[in-house]
């Protein structure tokens, strides 16, 4: 039998799922699987009375999530917005997750992204063959989402050209999909509703037009308030992803996974954590999503070429990847870094030589 790598969010969480339903005696707006304090209690992790353990998706403020749920029960879209690695795509997965039961109805928004994926588009042999005709016709994943009174999720929304974007705003406003090469439309059943995500740090994003973005409620997704709270994410997904890919067991030092995130964290504020000195900031976002992968691809290489423990050469390549960005200025940022703060802080000896072995 074929192992999935990462099976869909449903799928990973089905056991939490059915035992929240099972649970879930409030009201559930038409359509949804779950009621909305049970979906933010799936988001957000609790122990259920039959002693199940519902493992938070999300750390954060818990009004935020109250907000983002409360929002998809009204009739208004949910922009949830934040610069990169702060668990959009995560978060916008399971919502749909808990509320439809399907996370797979996806755009995901590129510069090359038309109008056709938002709405719908032809079957081209049959449309020569037969002309205009619901066979003919190839529905979008909003024109499914609104025929099954589904959640839709549309990735990376401000990457999408703004005539594109504007595709939806028939949508949102009168819930209603226009199909005029049919004389006919969709019209959204109740459950419809849409999740977008964005971010205004990239390069290459399009601004949202003011009528669109009227269409939505927006949630500002910030990174973790305090390293404490980073560094519980970081370990808890890093377990996870281990598990998921079949990782050989490797002792996690939680020293080395506090000094990504120390690392992280001061050169994203571009001070220490004494606030005794100043640091340029590099280029890059340093996110939560990337000490993640950092942390993890160091545990695949304490796995397969170390000693199976965690140590500070494992995760020294996997920093300087991801802070030297552009060659020239983050290279002096982190050049910098280290001769100023890791040379001389206790403890980081053996962290300062693996990444001034890198160059």
């Amino acid at each position: 039998m074929t192992e999935i790598l990462r099976p869909h969010a449903e799928v990973a969480t089905a056991h939490e799922l059915d035992a929240l339903a099972r649970h879930d005696q409030r009201e559930r707006p038409p359509g949804w699987r779950l009621s909305p304090w049970a979906v933010v209690t799936y988001l957000l992790g609790a122990t259920l009375p039959d002693g199940t353990v519902v493992l938070p998706k999300y750390v954060g403020p818990r009004r935020l999530v109250e907000t983002a749920v409360a929002t998809l029960a009204t009739d208004r879209a949910l922009l949830l917005l934040g610069v990169p690695g702060t668990a959009k795509t995560w978060v916008s997965e399971h919502l749909a997750a808990a509320i439809s039961g399907d996370s797979t109805l996806l755009v995901q928004g590129t510069a090359g992204t038309t109008e056709e994926t938002l709405r719908y588009g032809w079957n081209y042999a049959r449309l020569l063959a037969e002309g205009p005709s619901e066979a003919a016709l190839v529905p979008s994943p909003v024109y499914r989402a609104m025929q099954r009174g589904s959640i839709v999720r549309v990735e990376e929304l401000t990457r999408m050209p703004s005539e594109v974007q504007d595709a939806l705003v028939t949508v949102l406003s009168e819930k209603s999909l226009p199909v005029p090469e049919l004389d006919t439309e969709v019209m959204a059943v109740r459950g419809f509703n849409l999740i977008a995500t964005a971010n205004d740090r990239d390069r290459g994003v399009n601004e949202l037009s003011s009528a669109l973005r009227r269409r939505f409620n927006t949630v500002v997704l910030p990174l973790p308030a305090t390293a404490e709270e980073e560094i519980a994410i970081v370990s808890r997904r890093v377990a996870e992803l281990g598990a998921s890919i079949g990782l050989p067991p490797v002792a996690t030092a939680s020293d080395e996974i506090e000094r990504v995130v120390t690392v992280f964290r001061e050169l994203r504020s571009g001070a220490t954590v004494d606030g005794a000195t100043a640091l340029k900031v590099p280029s890059g976002t340093l996110s939560t999503a990337e000490a993640i992968s950092v942390v993890a691809n160091g545990m695949s290489l304490a796995a397969h070429f170390g000693d199976g423990s965690l140590r500070a050469a494992d995760v020294a390549a996997g920093i300087v990847g991801a802070v030297v960005r552009d060659p020239v200025h983050d290279a002096l940022v982190w050049r910098e870094y280290l001769e100023t703060v890791a040379r001389d802080r206790p403890g980081w000896s053996e962290f300062y030589e693996a990444c001034r072995a890198l160059g």
